[in-house]
């Protein structure tokens, strides 16, 4: 537990210290909610109280757990250049515990995150239900670690930066098109409604937007179980690679 609490003090301090992340951490989604949200303002979506932007905003949620958790792996990579995993690889302390740590790190900062954007997205126009905020984050916790947890797979068996960002940038697009962030997902074709219902971040787009807005497509009872299921082996499959990984 030790060792899970120092690594993420680390990277506590390491986010509060990088004001230009915490920054251009928000723009995207801010540009995202407020073109798109204005663009289509007056096209009715079923559920979300009738306005786009309120269909919209848990959908840009999603987009920013999915951008900054998967792209959290890269710290690993970072760490590695400059000799500091080795390091902590070498420590008296369990490896499953140092994949937590840094899990348990990038959950919280991206749970900041979130929660920021979606405090600035109200003065863009998203009415949420307050009361609906604990269920949110406990959606973001979730999904934050399912892709934390899949950048830091990727980050264990990948040598360089370069390679790393290539597979990230193939990997996510498409998740973040299929979750049915912009559009709703009974929209898609009945081949790409399948694959949409294979991504986590589905599940977790929907359990925020019943949390917000009241509406879901599908029940809570289910998605909500998926969600947590699909964070507990992405988290396990985490730490058991982690733990065979090799530090040259």
């Amino acid at each position: 537990m030790r060792a899970i609490y120092v690594l993420w003090l680390r990277e506590m301090k390491r986010f509060t210290r990088s004001k230009s992340r915490v920054i251009s951490s928000l723009i995207m989604p801010l540009l995202f909610l407020s073109f798109l949200g204005s663009g289509f303002q007056g096209v009715s979506v079923p559920g979300a109280g009738g306005e786009y932007i309120n269909f919209l905003s848990p959908g840009i949620l999603g987009m920013l757990i999915l951008f900054s958790s998967t792209f959290a792996g890269i710290t690993v990579m970072i760490d590695r250049e400059y000799g500091f995993l080795k390091e902590v690889m070498v420590a008296p302390v369990s490896r499953a515990s140092i994949a937590l740590g840094r899990i348990a790190g990038g959950t919280t900062t991206t749970l900041i995150q979130t929660l920021m954007v979606l405090a600035l997205s109200s003065i863009l126009g998203f009415n949420f239900n307050i009361f609906g905020i604990p269920l949110t984050m406990l959606a973001i916790f979730l999904s934050s670690s399912v892709f934390i947890s899949i950048g830091l797979i990727i980050a264990s068996i990948m040598d360089q930066q370069e390679g790393f960002q290539l597979i990230v940038n193939f990997f996510i697009f498409p998740l973040f098109f299929l979750s049915g962030a912009l559009t709703p997902i009974t929209n898609f074709p009945e081949p790409i409604q399948i694959l949409s219902y294979l991504s986590p971040l589905t599940y977790g787009i929907d359990v925020m937007r019943f949390a917000l807005t009241g509406y879901s497509l599908m029940p809570v009872l289910i998605s909500l179980p998926i969600l947590l299921v699909s964070a507990i082996t992405f988290v396990l499959a985490s730490a058991y690679i982690f733990d065979k990984t090799e530090v040259k």
